[in-house]
């Protein structure tokens, strides 16, 4: 019973946070679907620590929760609402502890890191934030070659994440984050302080690390028809969709301020849709 709620609070979630990603996870094998609110759980309640929880908390919170994880690795009991299904799920398809030891480390760096000089340095944060995200899933979802998805998968990580940062740019720098890399700020005659006026000069900015997104997505896109032919409508859709908030970016004139890139609903179903009637191994337009 302890494993059966666990996985439904990773469930509300995942409903609850990650609107688009859900209704993409709904096109998969239902016994494939609490696995992957598992993974999505676990790393939603992270954020949830490091955005979300007093400030003068968070710290404490994070290792503490970090430490009742590991206690579980080793087999000992904890009292969670949350990482029981995390801890079946790792069990169940034998997944790479040091993914999770990657992530946990990216979330510590947000209680401290609220800048990156470079992309490269932004990409170390990702790595952990987001790649290891692809890595964790693609057992899931299953592979006739996980080794030659792995990369795509990582790709895609990236391409999601980067994705998020350019749509939530007013919200994380309200946070006191900025996680577009500060040389390309600089390229583009832009300064921190031009995020509190919204200033138009960011528009350029956005067009940029747009265009770096796509190259992700296309890095990403042969990944999909890699994967078990069940799990690549829902792949398809999440690909799609999240590419989709790029395009009401580009859409609103690289205006991420004004008002948050949503995908309309009607285009959301209406891409499900698309996806399951669409013959695996067809491949994903970049």
């Amino acid at each position: 019973m302890d494993l059966t709620t666990a996985y439904e609070r990773c469930r509300d979630l995942h409903r609850k946070h990650g609107r688009t990603y859900y209704l993409a996870t709904r096109l998969l094998p239902a016994w494939k679907r609490r696995h992957v609110h598992a993974l999505y759980g676990f790393t939603r309640y992270a954020d949830e620590i490091v955005d979300n929880f007093p400030p003068q908390e968070r710290a404490t919170r994070l290792t503490e929760w970090s430490s009742h994880f590991m206690a579980g690795l080793r087999g000992e009991p904890i009292d969670d609402p949350l990482l029981p299904a995390v801890l079946h799920t790792i069990a169940v398809f034998d997944l790479d502890l040091e993914d999770f030891d990657k992530f946990l480390r990216s979330m510590a760096m947000d209680l401290t890191v609220t800048r990156y000089a470079t992309y490269d340095e932004l990409l170390d944060y990702m790595e952990g934030s987001a790649a290891v995200i692809g890595t964790m899933m693609l057992p899931i979802l299953g592979s006739s070659d996980p080794a030659a998805a792995r990369e795509p998968a990582r790709q895609l990580g990236f391409a999601f994440q980067l994705t998020n940062f350019i749509r939530d740019v007013a919200e994380d720098f309200e946070r006191g984050r900025i996680y577009l890399p500060l040389s390309d700020l600089a390229d583009f005659g832009v300064t921190p302080s031009d995020f509190a006026v919204r200033s138009p000069k960011i528009k350029n900015l956005i067009a940029y690390e747009v265009s770096r997104a796509r190259e992700h997505y296309a890095a990403a896109a042969p990944g999909i028809t890699m994967l078990d032919p069940a799990s690549q409508a829902c792949m398809r859709t999440a690909y799609v969709l999240y590419g989709g908030i790029l395009d009401e970016v580009e859409a609103a004139g690289y205006d991420v301020f004004t008002q948050r890139a949503t995908v309309p609903n009607r285009r959301r179903a209406a891409v499900a849709v698309r996806s399951l009637l669409t013959r695996p191994g067809t491949p994903v337009a970049a």
